[in-house]
């Protein structure tokens, strides 16, 4: 992507806790909190769709022993601007008190009326304003085609390890969310196609614009794009709906091959790890983009690339479904992608060679440490995180390699892997073969 590197293209560091802030009281307890959290959202776009403003309201439950005292926003893609001029602007916030941004502006802290006992739920709102930049990224525009992934601001996450509030990476994620429900109302020119998360219905709006409802159930983000783009629709043999959106430069039957791709994959996808849940996918070309290709849950930022669309597809279990922590274990979600595409092409890792660097240098680094050997990232984390996995495969066996995919896929749906998780699940399917010194030789740690 910007992420989701599929070819190649800081010192290694832990997730970052609020400086002077709550989170060592709270790294005691493990559990993932603020919980099922719901979005709803309506926002209304200018003429061009290049700025969207309106209302969101966030509703959570405390799933922890330890009360919470505040929670934080991210404004992931301020990151894209400055503190000056910031492209995610949040206002007028009630349910609590707005403190100062921090983390480059992408962290925004509200404290709570009263402490929220466990068991107990809050809701925060606040009026929006989105202002997408230049360029073709996943938050960007290619004229008058636009990108608009993780600008909703999002909760973030404390757990054991406190708040989570890394920086925001561009060599690949920062993200790191619960599964999550998302109403979303989108009101823009009806001249505009809104590719969009979720399962989305369209009305009429007031002359010349049309309202896009889109409803997306468990899923960790919500995207959208919007502009003139072609569309072509088809149906897996599984009855997912995929729909191809693409700009006026991607051919006819370049769009068709992809949705043959599109459809193929999803299928083959969920065969090895579970029915995908989400009823619909939409796929938005532009060979604009820097990256091969960019998911969000049951959206896809793509090239024209068959390798690079069957591995966003992945992504819908594995960061999806399966999530995991993005920034701290890359490798939970990127490795096992490459590697389930892999699969779907039918190749079996034969060759694989790791050849570590340095000593520091381990397929679970974090992106602290791969933002700082960006030349490395995509080598060690994509591919020498799918060769881990072939050669596990090997060790214990096609038949139980298969077995613990789609079980561990199936013990962790709408949950959060770990690097612990993992190897405790493939210890189970190894039996008796002591997987010790795999994991060392492999670099697999925690």
């Amino acid at each position: 992507m910007v992420t989701k590197l599929l070819t190649g293209l800081l010192l290694l560091a832990p997730a970052l806790a609020v400086p002077g802030g709550p989170a060592a009281a709270a790294a005691t307890d493990p559990t993932r909190t603020p919980a099922t959290p719901a979005y709803t959202v309506s926002l209304s776009s200018d003429t061009a769709g290049g700025t969207w403003t309106g209302h969101q309201s966030i509703s959570f439950t405390n799933a922890s022993a330890e009360p919470l005292t505040e929670i934080y926003l991210r404004l992931w893609d301020n990151a894209h601007g400055t503190c000056a001029a910031m492209p995610i602007t949040v206002s007028n916030v009630t349910g609590g008190t707005a403190g100062s941004l921090s983390v480059a502006c992408t962290a925004l802290p509200i404290t709570l009326p009263a402490p929220l006992a466990q068991g107990r739920s809050a809701s925060v709102g606040f009026d929006l304003k989105i202002v997408i930049p230049s360029g073709v990224d996943r938050f960007g525009h290619d004229g008058s085609y636009y990108f608009i992934g993780n600008a909703l601001p999002v909760l973030a996450v404390r757990d054991g390890a406190g708040w989570h509030l890394d920086p925001y990476t561009n060599n690949g994620e920062s993200f790191y969310q619960l599964a999550s429900d998302y109403d979303v109302t989108l009101d823009h020119p009806t001249s505009m196609a809104v590719p969009a998360t979720g399962t989305s219905t369209d009305s009429a709006g007031t002359a010349g614009r049309t309202v896009t409802h889109a409803v997306g159930k468990q899923v960790r983000e919500f995207a959208w794009a919007a502009g003139p783009f072609k569309k072509i629709s088809g149906t897996t043999a599984a009855g997912v709906k995929v729909n191809v959106y693409s700009v006026a430069s991607i051919s006819n039957r370049s769009a068709s091959s992809m949705l043959s791709v599109a459809t193929g994959a999803l299928d083959a996808h969920a065969s090895r790890f579970g029915a995908y849940p989400y009823g619909e996918a939409d796929v938005v070309l532009d060979n604009g983009f820097w990256f091969g290709g960019m998911e969000y849950p049951g959206f896809v930022l793509d090239l024209v690339s068959s390798t690079a669309l069957a591995h966003e597809l992945a992504h819908q279990w594995f960061y999806g479904i399966v999530g995991d922590d993005e920034y701290s274990t890359p490798w939970l979600d990127e490795g096992f992608t490459d590697y389930a595409t892999d699969l779907y092409f039918n190749k079996t890792g034969s060759g694989c060679g790791i050849t570590w660097q340095s000593s520091a240098e381990k397929l679970t680094n974090s992106m602290a440490y791969w933002d700082a050997h960006s030349s490395r990232y995509s080598t060690v984390v994509y591919g020498y995180g799918k060769c881990t996995l072939h050669d596990l495969r090997r060790l214990i066996g096609s038949t139980a390699m298969t077995q613990l995919l789609r079980s561990y896929a199936a013990s962790h749906w709408y949950g959060v892997s770990t690097v612990a998780d993992f190897k405790a699940a493939a210890q189970a399917a190894a039996g008796s073969t002591d997987l010790t010194s795999f994991w060392a030789a492999h670099r697999v740690e925690g």
